[in-house]
């Protein structure tokens, strides 16, 4: 058996007429006295002035090789063995095939490539024109596939709870990158020979960094965040990432898989809370100034509507949590029915109902989401509930929602 991992990138430069024949004995004897594979190469580079030429066309459409183009002042950047001042005067660069070859197999960003091959020279009498070939090595593999980028959402814990979607785009994709703890959760679904990285929860950026990486290698990468992705989520990191590459929407091409949210799944664990308007509010300040949530808090206490709170307390961060039971108190009284879900759906899970006077009597962490009701919110033998109205509405408008209500 043997294995040619395509990453070799063959630039070549040649005269005007210069017929696929010339070129691909010239690759060949190349190839053969460089002791390199041609099932080796993954694609041709060249001058974009080079792209209509009919030899060359031909070759890598019957080799089934992409072909890439430069212009001249990308292929003036690169430094080569042995530039040529007449090829400068006639196209504007020095290097054609040195230089495409390096640029065509360079990483984004990356140390040029190594040339294996300088540029050879091949004319033959029986073949009109004249080709020059070089050959130069990338450090990954060319797939021969557009990147893709799963965003999935992994809901609140438990597998049942994670939509089919969800579970399908986890156990097709080549990579899973997550943070450590939301990998676990979802281990049963990985198979052998998944490209599987656990980051700590610090590292954001360096998830979303390593996934961009990949995909537009051509893998298929899927990065988890738990309940939905794009609600505090990686959706919104890695989008924002991607923008500033820049990126065209497209390539790699971007596919998002919703999940069940922290205060949905907690509401489904106490009854109906949020079945009037509500809003979600985290109390993390790490990205957003605290003078800005507690406007939020502020807003959203005043406004009456059922509230939640996302990452109320950590470790080194305590007195939000009491600072925002004081905003609400303000504008509420204090047996305001609050449900604190811890875990929800997880095999640690707890659950307390309690009212907005006495909610710090509560353990809350990181894996807490705390609702506060509104107004009307009420608890009823151990259930949360917050009327939508109907009951006391007049039925004959109650024909009249809207088709979302």
């Amino acid at each position: 058996m043997q294995w040619h991992p395509r990453v070799l990138w063959v630039g070549i430069g040649c005269e005007r007429g210069t017929t696929r024949e010339l070129m691909e004995a010239t690759l060949q004897r190349v190839c053969r006295s460089a002791h390199l594979a041609e099932a080796a190469i993954a694609g041709v580079a060249t001058l974009d002035l080079k792209a209509d030429e009919v030899g060359l066309v031909e070759l890598c459409r019957d080799r089934h090789w992409p072909l890439r183009c430069f212009t001249a002042a990308e292929l003036r950047t690169v430094a080569v063995p042995t530039p040529s001042e007449r090829v400068a005067a006639e196209v504007g660069t020095p290097s054609v095939a040195e230089a495409a070859a390096i640029l065509a197999s360079t990483t984004r960003g990356g140390e040029p490539a190594p040339l294996r091959v300088t540029k050879h020279i091949g004319r033959s009498p029986d073949h009109p024109g004249a080709v020059t070939v070089a050959i130069a090595q990338a450090e990954q593999e060319y797939l021969g596939r557009p990147g893709q980028l799963w965003l999935v959402g992994t809901g609140p814990g438990q597998l049942a709870q994670m939509t089919p979607a969800a579970q399908g785009a986890i156990a097709q994709a080549d990579v899973v990158i997550g943070y450590g703890l939301y990998i676990d959760l979802i281990r049963p679904l990985l198979r052998p020979g998944q490209i599987v990285e656990a980051l700590p929860i610090t590292q954001e950026r360096q998830r979303a960094m390593r996934a961009i990486e990949l995909a537009a290698w051509g893998l298929t990468v899927a990065v988890i965040s738990s309940g939905d992705c794009g609600i505090y989520g990686m959706a919104g990191l890695v989008l924002e990432m991607l923008a500033d590459r820049p990126w065209d929407g497209k390539t790699p091409s971007i596919q998002v898989f919703p999940g069940i949210t922290a205060l949905q799944a907690a509401a489904s664990r106490v009854g109906a809370p949020l079945m009037h308007d509500f809003c979600a509010i985290s109390l993390s300040d790490l990205l957003t100034p605290w003078a800005v949530i507690a406007q939020r808090l502020t807003a959203a206490a005043a406004a009456d509507f059922v509230t939640a709170l996302y990452n109320p307390r950590s470790q080194s961060r305590t007195s939000q949590i009491a600072i925002a039971q004081s905003i609400f108190l303000q504008h509420r009284p204090p047996n305001t029915p609050v449900a604190i879900v811890r875990a929800a759906y997880r095999p640690e899970e707890q659950i307390h109902l309690t009212t907005l006077g006495q909610l710090l009597e509560v353990p809350i962490d990181m894996l807490t989401t705390v609702l506060i009701g509104n107004g009307s919110t009420r608890e009823q033998s151990g259930w949360m509930i917050t009327p939508r109205g109907y009951l006391g509405a007049d039925p004959s408008r109650l024909g009249k929602s809207s088709p979302t209500d």
